[in-house]
């Protein structure tokens, strides 16, 4: 399972899961909200992003300072016993609700409850203490020159897209089901680094399947911080491809119907969190002003993003095949250059194992051994990265 996702190059990976988990899982939900209260909730999500955004600094400087590589392992060790936590709810929650068929705080005892909080308890603190360290070691949010600490996305696709050709033909198909509607919302739903905006990239670059007959289309990236004003201006600026100097959201929405206005577009909002229904009422206001077959194509993390905009209907996405993922990996460790070893295909695709079907994970670590190309630096790799096997 997600488990199986090392440190170091899985590791910003593998806390996406767990935060993923403790944000969609509506058993988890239950007992920490009712149990932990909303404060401490929070301060767990908080802390998960926080010590998130540290970890590609520390990746890069944990070979230079062994102080850092312990602290990488501390992060590991803390996220892994959060998992076991939410398996242990959500395993417990999941047999009460075959049985039941409804969630309920039953299917724990009183001490069994109090167990686990005050074993989250210590994960917040833990976390929240392995953050304040960053000053001391020298770690930094890498930027990104967005609100966010997320790298932001762009519509431009990257290299080749493996082993995703029957979700093409199946979104196509979903796609084109919708022609007859006004407007459709389809929302691509996954755990991050499933590949859900190089689908999207994908299908927005598609001129000749897909993209016919559109007279408008525009990429926007949302991520965390989804504020109406703002993600409706950077709507228009897509469409104008330039600056957007109006301020008040009237003259905004009017603005946007404007554009949009007997026109078939084809808009993505990629990496969405939010799922404020009032606030995606709102925006999605003048989108019904286009033609028929007008399509809003949404990426996100969590099912309860695409309930909450209206008339969205979602695709969930899958990871990779083994195989898939070592064709990912293998184009980013140019392994051709290393003439195909078979030794080193065997050593590679042990260390692909651990990606759990993830492509982002299986890139990460092509990259990291793009320039190694002899069987003792992989053997290297592998026996580091098997050190953090959960």
């Amino acid at each position: 399972m997600a488990g199986a996702l090392v440190g170091g190059a899985f590791l910003s990976g593998f806390i996406n899961v767990v935060f993923d988990r403790l944000l969609t899982t509506d058993a988890v939900n239950l007992v920490l909200s009712k149990k932990l209260g909303p404060d401490l909730v929070e301060r767990l999500k908080t802390a998960l992003l926080g010590a998130e955004g540290l970890v590609a600094d520390a990746e890069m400087k944990q070979f230079s300072n062994p102080s850092v590589r312990k602290w990488l392992d501390s992060l590991r060790d803390v996220v892994y016993c959060a998992e076991d936590l939410l398996d242990a709810v959500l395993l417990k929650a999941t047999t009460q609700k075959n049985a039941s068929s409804s969630w309920s705080l039953s299917f724990f005892s009183n001490r069994d409850r109090d167990d686990i909080v005050d074993k989250m308890e210590w994960v917040v603190r833990r976390i929240e203490n392995l953050r304040k360290q960053k000053d001391f070691l020298g770690l930094e949010k890498i930027p990104t020159g967005s609100s966010s600490w997320r790298t932001p996305t762009n519509s431009l696709v990257r290299g080749n897209v493996y082993g995703r050709e029957d979700d093409k033909k199946a979104l196509i198909k979903m796609l084109n089901d919708n022609n007859e509607h006004h407007l459709s919302v389809i929302a691509i739903v996954g755990i991050g680094g499933v590949g859900k905006t190089t689908l999207a990239q994908w299908l927005y670059n598609n001129q000749e399947e897909f993209m016919k007959g559109f007279d408008l289309k525009a990429w926007v990236y949302v991520s965390d911080k989804f504020e109406v004003v703002e993600t409706t201006r950077n709507v228009i600026k897509q469409l104008h491809g330039g600056t957007c100097s109006i301020d008040d959201f009237n003259s905004l929405q009017n603005a946007l119907k404007d554009e949009l206005s007997k026109k078939k577009f084809f808009l993505v909002h990629d990496d969405v969190w939010s799922d404020d229904g009032d606030k995606w009422s709102n925006f999605m206001t003048p989108f019904q002003y286009g033609k028929k077959g007008s399509i809003v194509l949404l990426t996100t993390r969590g099912k309860n993003v695409a309930l909450a905009v209206q008339n969205c209907r979602p695709y969930f996405l899958k990871g990779l095949s083994e195989d898939y993922c070592w064709s990912v990996f293998a184009n980013n460790a140019s392994f051709s250059e290393s003439n195909g070893s078979v030794a080193l295909e065997e050593i590679g695709r042990k260390i692909v194992k651990k990606c759990d079907g993830l492509p982002l994970a299986a890139e990460t670590l092509g990259c990291l051994l793009r320039t190694k190309h002899d069987v003792e630096e992989y053997s290297l790799f592998a026996r580091n990265s098997s050190s953090f096997n959960h």
